[in-house]
């Protein structure tokens, strides 16, 4: 019997999903796959390694600490983004 290969993961499919990698949110082969990618992609661990620099970097906002003209103008901007 075959095995169902899974399929690999296109960059922009890493960036889609890099939130949920960094919350280990993603699911068990998803992230088998975002890792196989990064194995084998130098843009895609350097991304990875700015989005946990600017983590480190910012540390944590509470959400009380945005205001609701800052919430507003992220919320337009990220309305239409998939």
């Amino acid at each position: 019997m075959n095995e169902v290969e899974t399929p690999k993961m296109s960059c922009k499919e890493l960036v889609d999903v890099i939130t949920e990698y960094l919350e280990d949110t993603l699911p068990t082969e998803d992230r088998g796959r975002f890792e196989r990618h990064l194995a084998g992609c130098d843009g895609c661990q350097a991304y990875l390694d700015q989005m946990r620099e600017t983590i480190r970097a910012l540390g944590h906002l509470p959400p009380e600490s945005l205001s609701a003209e800052a919430e507003r103008t992220l919320l337009e901007a990220f309305r239409g983004w998939r």
